[in-house]
């Protein structure tokens, strides 16, 4: 059995590095589900190809759908959000308040 006195101080940073690589690596695999399923530029035989692809070869899959699908990924981001390319709130009353105040 490991005992705490035999846990070096490197291997607790290995552990807590791992531990986040691993905690990343999930949030970033649901973010690519969600936006699969979001898009609406994708037909149905297309979520469920890049579905199984992401399931079948995990780190391939997410690697693959990052590069090729990236950009599309931030504009659904920005689109539910409600923020837009130019970095302003888009269909907000304190926009419309800020631009006219008389």
């Amino acid at each position: 059995m490991l005992l705490a006195s035999e846990f070096g101080t490197g291997q607790v940073f290995w552990s807590m590095l791992w531990f986040f690589l691993f905690f990343i690596w999930i949030i970033i695999l649901f973010q690519v589900f969600a936006d699969i399923f979001r898009s609406k530029d994708l037909s149905g035989w297309g979520k469920a190809l890049w579905s199984i692809f992401v399931i079948l070869v995990p780190y391939l899959g997410v690697f693959v759908y990052l590069i090729a699908r990236g950009g599309k990924m931030q504009e659904h981001a920005a689109s539910k959000s409600g923020w837009g390319r130019s970095g302003r709130l888009l269909n907000s009353g304190w926009n419309w308040l800020a631009t006219n105040q008389g």
